[in-house]
């Protein structure tokens, strides 16, 4: 009896387990829904911006429009801060977000990711009478990013070897990064390469600074960690949008000059 008992018990919990992997079927649900929910940073131009409208804007924001033409659906934009990227995820919230998302092994515990969509390299840009014009100018001044960003995580490390950590400065958003630094209660906001010429042009002291020293950025779209379908044709979708030859024409649109190559050296993609 107890045997029995315990192989019921046994079948019940593959049954469950089977249920809610069949159910964690994001493509179904975004095709039945008619609506494709993409969480997208705002605060991020041209990567992602509001427009002279008020309206989304952007890189992220036409990728997140081209994936729902491809699925035949309709798309909204849910305006994300950086920390907020892989809760919208867990919870449900958005069923993909574009948001120069890096795709570390600490996040992936997490959320899943697709095969790099658009690569970065990080930047600063600094006050006009900073004196900052190499990586190294940057000692004993005070360094502005987003909360829950790879600048952040990667100049923390630089700041702990220097014994500066008390001169960095979190904000919730990039939009709040270049303004300290324009206000002067910051020395150097530190960015990605992309967002440094929108940001020049719109702050008249504020100068493109050095890059910073750690590694290029390649950044995924961000989905469910347990919905290997859907990563699967978030992965079809990124291959198609680069052979197609629309992600250089995103690029040049928002960014002008050559996209940078998607595949990293030395690794098969």
């Amino acid at each position: 009896m107890i045997k029995i008992q315990t192989a019921v018990a046994a079948a019940a919990v593959l049954a469950t387990t089977f249920a809610a992997t069949v159910s964690a079927d994001t493509l179904d649900d975004v095709v039945d829904r008619g609506t494709l929910r993409c969480g997208v940073v705002l605060d991020f131009p041209p990567i992602g911006y509001r427009d002279a409208n008020n309206e989304p804007a952007g890189f992220d924001v036409d990728y997140c429009a081209d994936l729902a033409a491809a699925l035949e659906v309709e798309y909204e934009i849910m305006p994300l801060t950086w920390s907020e990227r892989l809760p919208a995820i867990v919870t449900g919230r958005a069923d993909v977000v574009f948001g120069a998302t890096s795709d570390s092994l600490q996040r992936a515990r997490t959320v899943g990711f697709s095969i790099p969509y658009a690569v970065y390299y990080a930047q600063g840009v600094v006050s006009a009478d900073s004196g900052i014009t190499t990586f190294d100018d940057i000692r004993g001044k005070r360094v502005a990013a987003a909360v829950g960003t790879v600048p952040e995580q990667e100049w923390l490390k630089i700041a702990a070897e220097w014994g500066e950590e008390a001169n960095y400065q979190g904000y919730q958003s990039e939009n709040e990064v270049f303004l300290a630094v324009a206000q002067g209660k910051a020395d150097i906001g530190l960015t990605t390469n992309t967002a440094v010429l929108p940001i020049t042009q719109q702050y008249e002291n504020i100068l493109a600074g050095p890059r910073m020293p750690w590694t290029t950025d390649y950044t995924s779209v961000v989905a469910k960690r347990q919905d290997v379908s859907w990563l699967n044709y978030l992965n079809l979708f990124v291959t198609h949008q680069a052979r197609s030859g629309r992600y250089q024409e995103l690029w040049g649109k928002y960014v002008g000059g050559d996209a940078p190559e998607l595949r990293i050296p030395g690794v098969m993609y």
